[in-house]
C-alpha cells in the first residue's frame, strides 16, 4: 500500500501539472484567436480592442505562471521540506504557552505566504495594470492597504484562531462541532458588519446623488421586492478603473453599491439591468444557497479533519515529526487544495448556473437588450478576453464565456425600435 506521502506527491503533482496545462492552453488559444473577435461582436468590439484584452489577458496570464511555481514551491517547503515543523520548533522555542504558539504558527504560516506574494502583487498592480490603463492607485495607496488588511487580519483572524485551538484542546471528539458553529457564526458576522464597518476603512461610500437614477432605482427594487437600507457609489477610481456593482450584507445592513467608474461607463438603462441581474441573485437565493453550501461542506471537512487528526500518518506524511492541534489545521489547509483542485468544474459549473439564471430575472424585470449592451460595454473597457480556452474557462470560469452569455440573453431580446441587439 502506497505511503500518505506517495499519495500527497501524486496528488501534487496531478493538481500542479494540471493547472501548468490549463494555463498554457489559454495562452495558446487567446494568442491564436487575437486578430479574430467572435463574429457576434464584431460590430461591437473594434479590432484594437480586442488584441488588447488579449495582450492583457497574456500578461496576466505570464504572471500566472509565476504565481504557480511559487504556490508550488511553498507548498512543498511548509510540508515535505519541513517548513511547518521549522516553524513551530521556532515559535515553541520563544512562546512557552501552546495556545499563543499555535496561534503564532498560522498566523505565521499566512505572513510568509503574503510576503513570499507580494513582489507579483506589486508587479501586477504597477507594471500590468498600468501598462493597460487601469491602475489608479500609487505606491504608498498600495501599502497603506497593504497595512490595514494586515491589522485587520490580525484583529478578527487571531482572535478567532485562538478561540478555534482552545476548543480543539478542551471539547474532545466532538470539538469538530462546536468549532463549525463557531465559524459559521464568524462568517455570518462578518456578512452582516462588512458593509459599514469593513468596508469603509478602504473606499469612501457616499448616497447616490443623481436623483434620477436614485428614482429608477428605487422603482427597480420596488418591482424586484428587494429592501436595502440606501444605495451608495464606491470611490473605486482611487485604485482602478475597472467597473463594477454589487450589493452585500444581510437582514437591514443590505445595501446596494456602485462603483463610481461603473456610472461613468454606463447609461442609466444599462444601469438598471446590471443591478436586475445583481436582485437576479437575490431572488433567486443565490447567497442563501452558497451560504447553505459553504456550511455543508465546513462541517464535512471539520469531521474529516477530525479523523486526520488522530492519525500519525497524516502528519509523517507531509514532513511533520511533532503534532499539534495547530499543525492538524495548517498541514489540512496546505494539502486540502492539492486534492479539491480536480473538482472545481463543478462549483464553477454551479456559479455559471447562478450567472444564467440572474441574467434571465434581469431579462425580465428589464430589457434584455439593456444587459447585453451594458456586458458588451464592460468587457471592451474592462479588456475582458471573449476568446478563453474552453477547458481553462470549465475550471475556472466563475461568469460564462461572453459568446454563450450574450447569444443566451438575445434568446429573450423583445423588439426595441431605439436599442440594436449589441449597442454598446
Amino acid at each position: 500500500m502506497p505511503s500518505f506521502q506517495s499519495i500527497f506527491l501524486a496528488a501534487f503533482c496531478i493538481a500542479f501539472g494540471l493547472k501548468l496545462w490549463l494555463l498554457l492552453r489559454q495562452m495558446r488559444h487567446v494568442w491564436l484567436h487575437r486578430d479574430t473577435p467572435p463574429s457576434a461582436f464584431a460590430d461591437s468590439i473594434p479590432l484594437a480592442e480586442h488584441q488588447k484584452a488579449a495582450a492583457y489577458t497574456l500578461a496576466k496570464a505570464r504572471i500566472g505562471l509565476l504565481n504557480l511555481a511559487l504556490e508550488g514551491g511553498l507548498l512543498l517547503a511548509f510540508t515535505l521540506g519541513g517548513g511547518l515543523q521549522w516553524l513551530q520548533d521556532s515559535l515553541s522555542g520563544v512562546i512557552s504557552q501552546p495556545l499563543l504558539a499555535g496561534v503564532g504558527v498560522l498566523l505565521g504560516l499566512t505572513l510568509i505566504g503574503g510576503v513570499a506574494e507580494l513582489p507579483l502583487n506589486f508587479y501586477r498592480q504597477f507594471r500590468i495594470e498600468t501598462r493597460y490603463g487601469f491602475n489608479r492607485q500609487t505606491p504608498i495607496g498600495f501599502f497603506v492597504d497593504l497595512i490595514k488588511q494586515t491589522l485587520i487580519g490580525l484583529a478578527l483572524g487571531g482572535p478567532l484562531i485562538l478561540l478555534v485551538l482552545w476548543l480543539m484542546g478542551i471539547m474532545g471528539a466532538t470539538w469538530w462541532l462546536w468549532v463549525w458553529a463557531v465559524w459559521m457564526g464568524f462568517n455570518l458576522l462578518i456578512l452582516t458588519v462588512y458593509p459599514t464597518v469593513i468596508a469603509p476603512l478602504f473606499n469612501k461610500f457616499t448616497p447616490l446623488a443623481d436623483e434620477n437614477l436614485k428614482q429608477r432605482i428605487e422603482n427597480l427594487l420596488t418591482r424586484a421586492g428587494f429592501h436595502a437600507s440606501g444605495v451608495f457609489v464606491m470611490d473605486g477610481s482611487r485604485r482602478s478603473s475597472h467597473g463594477n456593482a454589487y450589493f452585500t450584507g444581510l437582514g437591514k445592513n443590505k445595501r446596494i453599491v456602485f462603483y463610481d467608474t461603473l456610472l461613468s461607463q454606463l447609461n442609466p438603462d444599462q444601469i438598471e439591468a446590471v443591478l436586475a441581474h445583481e436582485l437576479g441573485h437575490f431572488k433567486r437565493r443565490h447567497i442563501i444557497k452558497r451560504i447553505g453550501l459553504m456550511f455543508v461542506l465546513s462541517l464535512f471537512m471539520l469531521a474529516l479533519l477530525a479523523t486526520l487528526k488522530e492519525s500519525g500518518w497524516f502528519y509523517q506524511g507531509l514532513g511533520v515529526t511533532s503534532a499539534t492541534d495547530a499543525t492538524a489545521l495548517a498541514l489540512f489547509f496546505l494539502a486540502l487544495p492539492v486534492f479539491m483542485f480536480p473538482l472545481s468544474p463543478l462549483m464553477s459549473l454551479y456559479s455559471r448556473k447562478h450567472e444564467f439564471e440572474a441574467d434571465a430575472f434581469a431579462a425580465e424585470l428589464t430589457h434584455p437588450g439593456h444587459l447585453i449592451s451594458a456586458l458588451v460595454r464592460l468587457y471592451r473597457d474592462n479588456a475582458a478576453t471573449l476568446t478563453p480556452d474552453p477547458i481553462y474557462s470549465l475550471f475556472y470560469d466563475s461568469h460564462p464565456k461572453a459568446v454563450e452569455r450574450i447569444a443566451k440573453l438575445d434568446s429573450y431580446h423583445r423588439p426595441d425600435p431605439d436599442l440594436s441587439p449589441l449597442q454598446a
